[in-house]
């Protein structure tokens, strides 16, 4: 997968989207990062613990895949953000954070688009 393309295609979206970065299994992020001429909500240490317990969190809701289907995303809307993760693959997580105004009911299908176009172009 082209993890530089899929984080570029979705800051390309929405101006709401503040943030469109891959994460791996370790909690490092590896592609994307935060849209120019923004301020973190966070210092860089937080994104760290942010990005594990990320990671962490997408490998425990592996354990009920067989019950209820592997997730699609996750959300989380808070007062200064919406935060939303796509997992990838086995050890990538596409993470997106936006402006609590971004229209957080099409993003989601738009960005699962992005993905799912860019693993059929392998």
């Amino acid at each position: 997968m082209d993890f530089d393309s899929i984080c570029k295609k979705t800051m390309e979206l929405d101006s709401a989207i503040r943030f469109a970065g891959v994460i791996n299994e370790k909690g490092r992020l590896v592609a994307g990062g935060m849209r120019k001429g923004l301020a973190p909500l966070e210092s860089p240490k937080e994104d760290e613990m942010l990005f594990m317990e990320l990671a962490l969190r997408v490998r425990m809701r592996k354990e009920h895949d067989k019950q209820l289907g592997p997730v699609k995303f996750a959300m989380s809307y808070r007062e200064k953000t919406i935060l939303i993760s796509f997992p990838l693959d086995n050890n990538n997580i596409l993470y997106v954070s936006g402006e609590p105004e971004l229209d957080y009911k099409e993003i989601p299908s738009k960005i699962l688009e992005i993905i799912r176009k860019n693993k059929s172009q392998k």
